[in-house]
């Protein structure tokens, strides 16, 4: 039975299309095996957000490639964004890969790998290598990733609902690798959901580029909701869905119907994702963000109203082409009005064909370093607060299975998104929501104790 090695960089719709293909390996006839140098394909699916990202996979797989002397008839291939963005100028990095496979051809990549692996049972041993370049765009891609793998704990799912952004923020790629935006139908998610809870999810991740625009020119709007507010209330409808997460939004994409649904929609957790990226009305200007610094807290406020307690996470960059010391206060003073219950800081990376590589005023990256070091700070010292503040309390945790860094122990997320490790039997508590009760507080992690409640018998006359 041959086998395949898949190895992921960047963000969760990255691990998303990662694991569709997987599934496809899966499906005609491979086992997924967690060491190269035993696969017979191997594979990376590749970001191209930083620069850092594409030069670690161009080493990991370059690294990866001294198997092929072992093995003259591996195959080695890259997938996603960088894929997308370099095509064909990967082999001359890579020189050993034989395929290459946008981010609309994940559904491809199978037939490739078997095609390739064929022409080398076929090929002389001096001529292996027929290497596949597949970026092009191929309408409907957004409907091929609906399929998951199983695993021993999988309570909580990402699913991926559309594809694409038009935003065109001058700093991103993510247009020129994902395309426009592509939404899939609402009964074909909600399917995928429905599906999900009967295999014992009990948490789904919608996931979308600008998740919260999601069908806007695909679908109309009902009763004046939006088809993505249509998506939520749909899937909170399903037996066995207790959770419902998304990301990532936009401020834009945060109309009235969006913020009112979690007036409503219990199913909703208590937490938002929402990439501020500056605090400085200038630099967002130049990052082509539509909306200001005033706007976007007036917007964190709202939610805030609408479900009191709610934790709001954040995307930052700083260091941006033209960002003054003037600039960088401002992200600090908006840091500190919110309150961010987690930010990702991100020094700024140029990348290719955006237009604030062009920009002049590039900042330098010892500038970069200090900023990045001094937010983070700052970031750390308010989570590190709110985390001390839930010790003493009973949160509401759906627990996962066995740690990731202790399978002796289990853990979960609150509703507010806290990882919480706590003791307990997996086979009996994975996919179930518990009470636990907050006993210690140590960087980004909670420790708890679960809460024992007394059995119905119990309260009969009590």
């Amino acid at each position: 039975m041959p086998k395949v090695y898949l190895r992921t960089f960047g963000c969760q719709m990255n691990e998303r299309d990662s694991e569709q293909v997987a599934q496809m390996f899966v499906e005609r006839g491979f086992t997924v095996t967690p060491q190269a140098d035993d696969a017979d394909v191997v594979l990376l699916n590749t970001c191209s957000v930083r620069d850092q990202a594409e030069q670690k996979a161009i080493g990991n797989m370059n690294h990866l490639g001294k198997f092929r002397r072992r093995n003259p008839r591996m195959v080695f291939g890259m997938m996603g964004c960088m894929a997308q963005s370099r095509g064909a100028q990967l082999l001359e990095e890579a020189p050993h890969l034989d395929l290459v496979a946008g981010t609309q051809k994940y559904h491809r990549v199978v037939d490739h790998c078997v095609e390739i692996m064929r022409a080398k049972e076929e090929a002389e041993m001096d001529d292996l290598r027929r290497p596949i370049i597949d970026v092009g765009e191929e309408e409907g891609s957004q409907n091929t990733i609906r399929d998951h793998v199983d695993k021993d704990y999988g309570v909580s799912e990402f699913v991926s609902i559309m594809q694409g952004c038009n935003m065109k923020c001058t700093f991103c790629i993510v247009p020129h690798t994902r395309g426009p935006e592509r939404a899939r139908p609402i009964a074909e998610i909600v399917d995928e959901c429905r599906h999900l809870a009967d295999r014992g999810v009990r948490e789904v991740t919608l996931l979308g580029q600008i998740v919260n625009l999601y069908g806007r020119h695909e679908f109309p709007k009902v009763d004046g909701k939006s088809p993505f507010v249509q998506l939520l209330e749909a899937v909170h409808e399903i037996e066995g869905i207790r959770r419902i997460r998304f990301t990532s939004p936009h401020p834009i994409g945060y109309k009235e119907d969006v913020v009112a649904a979690f007036t409503y929609l219990p199913k909703l957790v208590d937490h938002v994702h929402f990439p501020m990226q500056s605090g400085s009305d200038r630099v967002l200007k130049r990052m082509h963000r539509p909306y200001k610094a005033a706007r976007f807290l007036e917007i964190c406020e709202r939610m805030r109203e609408a479900r009191p307690g709610i934790a709001i996470s954040t995307d930052i960059i700083v260091g941006f082409p033209g960002e003054t010391d003037e600039d960088y206060l401002e992200t600090k003073k908006a840091v500190e009005a919110v309150q961010f219950d987690q930010a990702f800081v991100f020094r700024y990376s140029p990348r290719k064909d955006t237009p604030a590589a062009e920009m002049e005023d590039q900042v330098p990256e010892r500038v970069k370093e200090e900023r990045n070091q001094d937010l983070l700070a700052l970031v750390d010292s308010i989570v590190e607060r709110k985390n001390h503040a839930q010790v003493g309390t009973v949160q509401e945790v759906l627990c996962e299975g066995p740690s990731r860094y202790n399978k002796a122990r289990l853990s979960g997320r609150t509703r507010t998104n806290r990882i919480v490790v706590f003791d307990g039997d997996p086979g009996r508590l994975a996919g179930e929501l518990l009470d636990i009760r907050i006993v210690e507080s140590s960087g980004h992690t909670l420790y708890g104790d679960p809460v024992l409640h007394p059995a119905p018998d119990a309260l009969v006359g009590a």
